[in-house]
């Protein structure tokens, strides 16, 4: 099983996918180390990223996704994911019981307030408004608010997970 964690800056992908592996014992990644420095730097002054720029990133992770199947692993990968087509391409060759998407969201203001508080090392608080812009919603994700705590969220996460019957062995159940 492959749990993408999807959504724009400062919703808690890194923070909820830790909690998560910790929880059912999977691999967790995050799809911010895997930027090239050109990336990094783009982002870093402010410039959002186009899709060119981001299609190599995207078929890295897709390859790292299925290095995890291939040996028969189960991972939380947190990438931001923000269009569809970004989302089919990490999806191809994966059937819907091999990997499901985590659409993480919360109220404008509150990510803004989480993204002040915190830093990283190349995401400009400037491209929330254009990560926003970005974003397509997706229809067939699971959707879960971070409104509240980290760990509400993963209890909602590892409840649909159950579920589903989609915790492998090893995991949490």
């Amino acid at each position: 099983m492959i749990v993408v964690l999807m959504g724009v800056s400062s919703v808690g992908k890194t923070t909820i996918g830790a909690l998560l592996a910790a929880r059912t014992q999977w691999k967790f990644e995050d799809a911010d180390d895997y930027h090239s420095e050109e990336n990094r730097r783009k982002m870093a002054a402010g410039i959002p990223l186009t899709g060119t720029d981001r299609e190599p990133w995207l078929n890295v992770l897709h390859e790292r996704m299925l290095q995890y199947r291939q040996k028969g692993e189960s991972a939380i990968l947190a990438c931001s994911a923000l269009k569809r087509q970004y989302r089919e391409l990490l999806a191809g060759g994966f059937a819907k019981d091999e990997m499901r998407f985590v659409y993480l969201y919360a109220p404008r203001a509150l990510i803004k307030e989480r993204m002040k508080a915190r830093h990283h090392p190349y995401m400009n608080p400037d491209l929330l408004d254009s990560q926003l812009a970005t974003l397509e919603v997706p229809s067939d994700a699971w959707s879960v608010s971070v409104a509240g705590s980290p760990e509400e969220a993963v209890a909602e996460i590892l409840a649909r997970l159950r579920e589903a019957d989609l915790l492998t062995t090893g995991a949490e159940k």
